[in-house]
């Protein structure tokens, strides 16, 4: 059986907690931020964690068991 590959992008993007859970951060905080509010773009910059729904999806692309 072959080994599965960690999804190069995916590494990037989360990074998995000491309690297991996966922290992921905000989209929308790259550019185009002169419309944004400020509350809205602070709110941005903060981590999060990934949702239950999608934890399953992401551990797949990470190879996570």
């Amino acid at each position: 059986m072959p080994k599965i590959k960690t999804n190069s992008g995916s590494k990037k993007r989360f990074v998995l907690t000491g309690t297991g859970k996966i922290k992921r951060q905000h989209a929308y905080h790259s550019h185009i931020l002169t419309k944004k509010t400020k509350k809205q773009k602070r709110n941005l910059c903060y981590s999060t964690i990934v949702d239950p729904t999608n934890v399953r999806q992401v551990r797949e692309l990470l190879a996570i068991r």
